[in-house]
């Protein structure tokens, strides 16, 4: 599984442009994050590439989890947020508020 790999510097907008073409293109969308810093900007990153994508009739909603993983032989906790797809329902004559 490849992961978007998000740091304490990483630019929120160019990782939410990453994600929002990512899931134009139909590409599944998971991140990875060792440290408060970086989970913060990718969770700035994911509400960025909503306000994208909410206009072209797609939502997106996260799930995290932690992963113990090996960086330079020190074990590490990440936590992996997986990014999930929802289409939005065109609104109709009979869902409208007048």
């Amino acid at each position: 599984m490849e992961f978007l790999k998000v740091s304490s510097k990483s630019s929120p907008a160019s990782v939410a442009g990453a994600i929002a073409g990512m899931v134009k293109d139909g590409t599944p969308v998971n991140m990875q994050c060792v440290g408060a810093g970086a989970v913060n900007q990718a969770i700035k990153a994911l509400a960025i590439a909503r306000g994208f994508l909410i206009p072209t009739g797609i939502d997106i909603s996260c799930a995290p989890t932690f992963s113990d993983i090996s960086i330079g032989g020190e074990n590490r906790t990440a936590i992996r947020i997986a990014v999930y797809v929802h289409r939005l329902a065109a609104p109709t004559a009979e869902t409208s508020v007048e």
